[in-house]
Formats: structure tokens, sequence, C-alpha cells
């Protein structure tokens, strides 16, 4: 066995880029020798990123494939052989096998007897398969914005292709990646190694080869390394801390191959601004990491994640550069700050007219009035709930919500749209609670952000979201694919989310109701909604997809409703009784289908002569259907399922006994009726043929 290594050496790629393109490389790689059957039990297969190179490194690759042997088959006996002697038939089949007449055999089929051969097959070198197959899975690898770089040429990557390793153990593999010969020489860090060469021995030696050139392949072992340097930097202030940022963390480990921390300062006068633009200044702007001091609060210092290593004469002369920038970059914002309180935000409602919020809907006045008339909806659903909120400040929010598109501030860092907002409210003494409901207006981002704190700040959120979703429907722009270039699956992950994690006592079809969408793409909105709540409940509170699809199928408008069904039946699915009933119902669906497909019809359950065995399960199931009711009335799901499953014997025992499509057809159709009834009386929770049992 060997160890292959495969690096692809690349001009700087955009650090957002690279995790997924190492990830995608790696299973690339792993796949190919999986099917290739290169792959030794207990192999490993490792990856590794840089700003400037991919690579993977497989641990126990076989040399060749082992040689295999198979079974073909051919045309009949009876027309391959006449009287005992070969037909054209039989020598074509030969010639195609690479085999003698002679050595043709009977094989017998279920179909019949027919020639065959066996046929085998030496297994190819790993070198000459990698040669001719990995290239392709290389060049394949998806990004969202390729280039071209060699004229005429036809292969696509993010950023040219500058040199290529790939061995096997010490041994070179004689490949070829858009037109760059692979070798044993690869490059170290830019500036710290030069244009030094960097040989790798042999391919198990990759990442010290690569550690010496001062470069840190290995991407844990690069993040580990920046979070000790910016606890050792940011101790040498007392009482300080860094500010935990996991995102600018990812960001600045695919910026760096050897990174270090320096530890800068700003005049603590900056201090003055929200602490929301400063951070947004230093993270966003200058990849900067914000230092709190011991009770939280923003400090006077930044620490900047570098891409070299410099004595203390060039981290003093990078310190006093850094903080140079940040100090331009603060006085921009503090003008910003003071330039835009000249103009109240109520006085620059009317601006929004000239601000475009789509050109086939209007401007963002368009849009201002849209969500009035759709928060109007949502307040009254949830008011008639006997919900408090300050209606008066929800009405204030809505209408002051997006003028902060006309703030410089906003224009210059347009991250702080609506948080600017927010805070421009709060000093201009709008309202704390409509100033609250602006700046919360666009959580959650994603589904790992809480949702807004305030009601008014939730009602405003979902306000905002389902008039665009509805809008962009409304003129054709609904998601296709992976296609979502107006963002609409996750602003609809927002308004789940909301719903889910709020008190709001609103469903699904409150919220399209409140939207006012048009009949011919209400349906389309409510079922885009119903999509967003299944990954809801998969991907982000964790259900089976069994349970997730058994929930949605007996109807989820109601989020909360529909969350504690799932909490339920993920609590009870695990009992015998459960699961045999489950597959019962499953047993019932397909029996009422084919009666369905048959022409057959339901009858009434009382209109003919039961056996013992079906009248058991009908007076089994007459019992329990008021208190099985009651149960679901009071949400008591775990409670209901678990009386549900105790049909189980009556169920057992009708379907080991009754013949349901009896040949007569009064009793085959009160059959069919009684098993309807138990489907349909006891699948509100869920639809139970969903569950997967074993």
């Amino acid at each position: 066995m060997a160890d292959f290594l495969l690096e692809i050496g690349l001009e700087e790629v955009p650090a957002r880029m690279i995790a997924g393109a190492e990830a995608e490389l790696g299973q690339r790689v792993k796949d190919l020798l999986t099917r290739e059957r290169l792959l030794a039990n207990g192999a490993r297969v490792t990856t590794y990123s840089t700003p400037r190179r991919l690579a993977v490194l497989a641990e126990g690759v076989l040399a060749a494939q082992a040689d295999t042997e198979e079974q073909m088959t051919g045309p009949s006996w009876k027309v391959a052989f006449k009287d005992d002697a070969p037909t054209a038939a039989a020598q074509a089949f030969a010639k195609k096998a690479g085999v003698s007449v002679e050595a043709l055999e009977k094989v017998a089929t279920p179909k019949g007897e027919y020639v065959g051969a066996r046929i085998k097959r030496q297994g190819r070198a790993a070198a000459e398969l990698l040669a001719a197959e990995l290239p392709k899975e290389a060049l394949a690898i998806y990004w969202a914005k390729n280039m071209y770089w060699r004229a005429g040429k036809p292969e696509r990557f993010v950023r040219p292709v500058r040199w290529v390793v790939a061995l096997l153990d010490s041994a070179n593999v004689p490949l070829e990646i858009a037109g760059i010969a692979a070798g044993n020489i690869s490059r170290g860090h830019r500036v710290l190694n030069g244009d030094r060469p960097v040989v790798i021995d042999a391919a198990g030696n990759y990442s010290k080869a690569l550690h010496a050139a001062k470069v840190v392949v290995d991407v844990a072992e690069r993040r580990q390394s920046i979070r000790k340097a910016l606890d050792a930097a940011t101790r040498t202030v007392a009482g300080a801390r860094w500010r935990e940022d996991a995102a600018l963390i990812e960001t600045v480990v695919h910026l760096t191959e050897w990174p270090t921390v320096v530890l800068g300062d700003f005049e603590p006068e900056y201090l003055a601004l929200p602490e929301e633009v400063l951070v947004t200044v230093m993270r966003d702007h200058q990849k900067y990491f914000a230092v709190e001091d011991a009770n939280g609060k923003l400090a006077p210092h930044f620490l900047a994640v570098l891409n070299t290593q410099v004595d203390d004469e060039g981290r003093a002369i990078i310190r006093h550069g850094n903080a140079r920038v940040l100090r331009a970059r603060f006085k921009d914002a503090r003008f910003f700050w003071d330039f835009d309180q000249k103009a109240p935000l109520a006085e620059r409602v009317a601006s929004l007219e000239h601000v475009t919020f789509q050109k086939e809907l209007g401007s963002y006045l368009w849009k201002t009035e849209a969500n009035l008339a759709v928060a109007r909806a949502l307040s009254a659903a949830v008011k008639s709930a006997g919900v408090s909120f300050d209606e008066a400040a929800l009405r204030k929010a809505v209408e002051l919500a997006k003028t902060d598109l006309t703030t410089e501030l906003v224009k210059e860092f347009t991250e702080l749209q609506g948080i600017i907002g927010g805070l421009y409210a709060r000093a201009q003494a709008v309202g704390e609670r409509a100033a609250l409901a602006i700046y919360e207006q666009y959580i959650p981002a994603s589904t790992e952000d809480n949702i807004p704190v305030s009601v008014e700040g939730q009602l405003l959120g979902l306000a905002d979201r389902i008039q665009t979703i509805t809008a962009m429907f409304g003129i054709g722009n609904a998601p296709t694919g992976s296609k979502d270039p107006f963002a609409l699956r996750r602003a609809a992950n927002a308004i789940v989310k909301i719903l889910a994690e709020s008190e709001l006592p609103l469903t699904l079809a409150d919220v399209v109701d409140a939207s006012g969408a048009a009949d011919s793409n209400r349906e389309q909105v409510a079922a885009f909604l119903r999509e967003r709540l299944n990954f809801y409940l998969k991907d982000v509170r964790g259900f089976a997809y069994d349970v997730v699809n058994a929930v949605l199928a007996a109807g989820a408008d109601d989020v909360h409703d529909a969350i504690a069904r799932a909490e339920a039946l993920t609590a009870v699915r695990g009992s015998d009784d459960f699961a045999a009933i489950s597959a019962a119902f499953k047993r019932i669906k397909n029996i009422l289908r084919q009666a369905d497909e048959k022409g057959f019809e339901l009858g009434s359950p009382t209109s003919a002569k039961l056996a013992p065995e079906a009248q058991r399960l009908l007076d089994a199931a007459a019992a329990l259907a008021p208190e099985v009711a009651t149960l679901r009335e009071d949400r008591s799901y775990r409670e209901a399922l678990a009386l549900i499953a105790t049909l189980r014997p009556a169920v057992d025992l009708f379907f080991d006994k009754v013949m349901v499509l009896d040949s007569d057809p009064a009793l085959r159709g009160a059959h069919l009726g009684l098993i309807h009834s138990v489907l349909s009386g006891f699948s509100g929770i869920a639809d139970f043929s969903e569950i997967v049992t074993a």
C-alpha cells in the first residue's frame, strides 16, 4: 500500500470559496479511489487547503486493482449452437468476450439456457488510473465563479493553476491538469519562502515539507494557531479579551498560510460611536477582531491577523499602518453619523420614492406602503388572540424601517442596513419600541440566529418578508432549483423560525392571508412556506424525515402544533405497538388505493353483517375515538398516540382473519368503509403510513 498526494497550486482563491472546494476535491478523490477499488480497508483521506492550494492525502492506496473474473452472458444456446456446432452468433460473442469458441459454456437462467463466458480482467495500476481520471475530477469542482486563463483552451477554474504535485509515495504520477504536468515540486509562502522550490520527497511528508517553507496546510491547525495568537496578544492588555467571532475566524483562516497576530490601538474618542458601527468597520472592512473589557464593553484596541512573520520593528510598522487605516474609516463613520442626523428619519420617507426596490414592482416607498397593509392585517390577527403589543410603535417602525437606505452611513456600510435605522430612531427619540423593531427587522439572518425579542420586531419582520415573497412570486420570480437571486428561501426560513420560536398566535395561513396574495399565486406561496417548514423541522429541529413527512401529511398550518406533534411522534415511534400500527395504516392505505383503482365503492361499516374480528375493530375504534379527539383538542399528542397504539390487537386480528376485498360487494364495501374510517379517524395527528418501520 502507498500514500497518494495531490496538490493543486493556484493564484490566491477568495476565502469564502476555499472550504467547499477543499471538501469537494477530497470527496471526489475518495469516490474515485473507491470506485476503482484502490482503497484498502482502513484507508484514510485527509484534505488540506490554503489561499494558494488545495490538497488531498490518501493513506492506504493499493498499487493496482485486483484482477477480476466476471461472467458474461450472450445469445441463447439454441441460437449459438446448431447440432453442437457453433453458429456465427457464437463466434461473434466469443470474439466480443475475447475468448475462444471452445471456452464458451452453457449458463442456466430463469429465461432458459444461454451462452456464457468467464472473462478475466487484469487490474490496472493505480498510477495509470489516477493519471487518466483525476484531472477530470479536479476540473469538475464547483466554483461560484470560474475563469478562463489560457487562450483557446476549454478549462475553467476559479483561478489559474500554477503547479501540480501528484505522488504515490515518492513516485510521480504522470497526470496533467490544465496544461500543468504534475511533479514533486510545490511552493512555499510567497514572501517568507520566496521563489525557492519545495521538494516533496514522499507523499506522507507533505505537511512537514510545507511547514518548513512557512505554510501551515492543515486548516484545523491554522485555526488553532490563530486562536492561540489572539489569546496571547490580548493578554498584554489587563482584563481584556477578544470578541468571539466564528465567521471572522473562518475568513482569516482561509486568508492566511502562516498566521500571526498584531495588537493595535485606536483613540478612545471613537468609542462614542455605536459599537455596531465600530465592530462592522473592524470586522467587515478590515478583517480585524474587536477587543472588549472585563464588562463586555468595546475597548480601544483591535487585533489584526497577518499572513507573515515579522520582527518587532516590522510589527510596529504594521501596527501603525493598520491603526492609520482604521482611524480613517472611523473618521468617515463619525462624519456620516453626524451628517445623517441633520435629516430625521421621518423626513426621509418621501425620499424612498427614489430608491428602487425592484424594477417591475416599484420603489421602497411602494414597499413601505405595502408593508403597512400587511402589518395591519397581522396586527388584527394578533390582537384578536389577546396578545399585547404597541400597535402605534409597530406602525411607526414599518413607516421608518427602510429610511436608513437614504443615509450616508448605510451607503458606506451596507451591512448595517436596519441596524443604523434602529440606532438613528433611538437617537432621534422616535420611541424605544419602534426603534428596537427597526433594529431587529432583518433578524434572524440565518437559522442559527435568535429571533427578534420584541413582538413589534417579530411582526415587522414577518410583514416585510411575506410581502417580498408574495410580490416576487406575483411577477414570476419564485426560486427555481438552486437559483434564488432574491433570497426568498432565506426570507421564508425566517418567517417559519419566528412563528416557531415566538409566542405569536399566527399560522402559516394567517401570514399568507395578511400578505394579500392573489388567488393565482396564493397556493404557490403557501406551498413554499410549507416546504420551508419541512426544512425547519428536519434541518433545524432535527426530527427524522419520516416523522416530518407524517406530520406534514396530516396538515401543518400551525407551526407550534406541527412541532408538538413531531415531538410526540418521535417519543412513541420506538414502541412495538406503534410500529405495528404504522405498518397497518400503510397497509390500509395500499388496500384503499387498490380498491379505488378497481372501482370498488366504500360502504358503511354497518351496512353488512361483519365477522366477529371486523366487529371487534369497529367497536374498539368507536370506543377510542372520543378520548383520542379530546386529547387532540388538548394537544396531548403523546397520550393520544399511545392510546391509538392500543388498537394493535384488534387491527392485527382483523387482517389475520378477514378478507378485506371480499367477493361479496356489500361485505367488501363494509370492510373498506371500516378501514377508511379507522384511517381517517386516527390520522389527524400524523399520517402513520409515512413512518418507516424495520
